[in-house]
């Protein structure tokens, strides 16, 4: 696969054949981060058609810092595009639920940054990545709670009514050891 890096990651669109079709960007994690590229056609199957999926490192600004963790998420959307073979003017959706997203700041902040990097056609999620974790548990319901016990700790849920509740996921700075 070809390596690319920083601003040189977008320019690969150029090479790419003409637009093939409308996609989302699914991208989650924390020590690895992933992306999955799915055809944007409704109704979904089941499974989901997966176009790409690819890999990368941390993802946490808190852990390694605002810049690197974007580096690390430029990359994996943009090879994520290279290997489904689209472009960012094919994609209509990014949810971004990654671990760090912890306030309003946090998410305000990312979605700017997303913003910068799409067309302004496309719809951007920014949560974190409980909040995606209790999604895939619930078929999207957003009803229950979750607890993730990994390289951090959350506790996340959701009342049927809409109310949230949220205990640690505060990271290693504030006493969040986990592993």
């Amino acid at each position: 696969m070809q390596r690319l890096t920083g601003r040189d990651m977008w320019d690969v669109e150029e090479c790419q054949s003409p637009r093939m079709g409308s996609v989302i960007l699914g991208v989650g994690g924390t020590s690895n981060t992933v992306c999955v590229c799915i055809p944007a056609a409704m109704p979904f199957n089941d499974p989901l058609p997966v176009l790409s999926r690819t890999v990368a490192g941390y993802s946490n600004h808190n852990s390694v810092g605002e810049d690197r963790a974007r580096e690390t998420l430029e990359r994996v959307m943009s090879q994520a595009l290279l290997k489904a073979r689209r472009r960012r003017s094919n994609v209509c959706a990014v949810c971004l639920a990654v671990a760090g997203v912890n306030h309003p700041v946090d998410q305000q902040r990312m979605l700017d940054w997303l913003r910068d990097i799409f067309p302004s056609h496309v719809k951007l999620f920014v949560e974190n990545d409980a909040v995606a974790a209790l999604a895939s548990g619930t078929m999207g319901k957003l009803h229950g709670c979750v607890l993730i016990a990994g390289t951090g700790t959350i506790a996340y849920g959701f009342t049927s009514d809409g109310r949230e509740a949220r205990a640690a996921g505060a990271g290693p700075v504030l006493g969040d050891w986990a592993s």
